[in-house]
């Protein structure tokens, strides 16, 4: 490596010395422009100085004149003395106010640079001092932001990796354990053993078909076919066919819908989707003899949701009601997190795979409405709901 690229290196990479030679640049330049004034100016100055004083003395003789040659001379060399003392001084001062400047300024970005390392390598706990609200200090504040949602990204792929292996523990572990009762003798090899292994195996696709599902909508890898949707014949259609749950699990169905119902713009399967996820939990949750209660109404103008947001415009708004179990205060921020568990030591197979509400959530959003959940309390049952824009 030659030494000019060296030289190159080592400026580019050492902020100081970039604001050393900025500030002596100017110094120069300020300095070369103030001694070619003083040269133009100052010879034709103290030339009308001198012939002032000729008007007052009269004719000058040889003396005089080597007088004024000498008075031009120190004036000359008093200016060129001031410019290089403030040359000495301007110099001083750069190199200080560079020393303090590149400080102040290089000091956080050498920690925000340290921190990166660090977060580079896997420690998501670094984080850098604030020290001011000027640019700098906003720039800090937003590498700590995005820091916390690293760390917080990194914990749900954690927890995500954990949840999935456990999903599919469960069910592989079932699977194996018949079949080792199967290969040893223990089982009967009867059509009840097997419909007990294929229950197994369709309920591991199942997953396996959700957390594909889930993945498609979390990164919107799929296509809407929009076109207008009445809800209110969605919804009876959802419900003359989760009905038999309904009835099975004593729980009554109410229809509480418009006779005439605006529609949205929406891709039918999809919604669908929706209402099937939201209306098929609510037996799982109620007792027998409870109601659930389904209700669509259009919105006008803001409309406060139970949730603290605000719907703007005209919306379809659908609510899910029941009397059932209730969610305590603590669960409601989280019901839409994927795999989250009010009951954690409840079955899985008892109550899904843990992600059709994110699903959902994804879903909703993608069609540009909301969906929120409230609960009085346990006991006192929920209520879901969410909002689609008119079409």
């Amino acid at each position: 490596m030659s030494l000019k690229t060296l030289r190159r290196k080592f400026l580019q990479t050492r902020l100081i010395w970039k604001l050393m030679i900025s500030y002596g640049a100017v110094i120069v330049i300020g300095l070369t422009t103030m001694a070619l004034a003083a040269e133009s100016v100052a010879p034709a100055s103290f030339e009308r100085h001198m012939m002032g004083m000729r008007t007052m003395m009269g004719q000058i003789g040889p003396g005089m004149q080597q007088l004024e040659a000498d008075l031009f001379t120190n004036y000359r060399a008093a200016i060129t003395e001031a410019l290089l003392l403030a040359a000495g001084v301007a110099l001083v001062t750069a190199v200080v106010v560079s020393i303090f400047v590149s400080r102040r300024v290089v000091t956080p970005i050498h920690e925000m640079m340290q921190a990166s390392h660090h977060i580079a390598a896997g420690h998501y706990h670094e984080r850098v001092n604030v020290t001011g609200e000027d640019e700098l200090g906003q720039l800090a504040h937003s590498f700590n932001q995005m820091v916390s949602t690293l760390e917080k990204t990194e914990t749900m792929r954690r927890e995500l990796m954990a949840n999935v292996a456990h999903e599919l523990r469960t069910p592989l572990s079932s699977i194996k354990g018949y079949m080792e009762g199967l290969v040893d003798g223990v089982l009967p090899a009867q059509a009840e053993t097997y419909q007990q292994v294929y229950r197994e195996a369709d309920r591991l696709q199942r997953l396996v078909n959700d957390l594909q599902e889930l993945s498609r909508v979390e990164a919107r890898a799929f296509d809407f076919n929009r076109q207008r949707v009445t809800l209110s014949e969605l919804i009876r259609q959802i419900s003359a066919r989760l009905r038999p749950q309904f009835e099975e699990k004593g729980v009554i169905l109410n229809l509480n819908l418009p006779t005439v119902l605006p529609p949205v713009l929406a891709d039918e399967d999809r919604i669908c989707q929706v209402l099937t996820n939201l209306m098929g939990n609510a037996p799982q949750y109620t007792p027998g003899g409870g109601q659930v209660a389904v209700a669509a109404e259009v919105t006008n103008g803001p409309h406060q949701l139970p949730n603290g947001d605000t719907l703007a415009g005209r919306q379809v708004v659908v609510t899910f009601k029941d009397n059932g179990l209730g969610i305590a205060a603590e669960h409601l921020p989280h019901l839409f997190t994927r795999f989250y568990r009010i009951d954690k030591s409840r079955s899985r197979a008892g109550g899904g795979s843990g992600i059709g509400l994110t699903i959902a959530r994804h879903l909703v959003e993608a069609h540009g409405g909301k969906i929120w959940v409230k609960s009085a309390g346990e006991g006192n049952g929920s209520e879901f709901g969410f909002s689609l824009p008119l079409a």
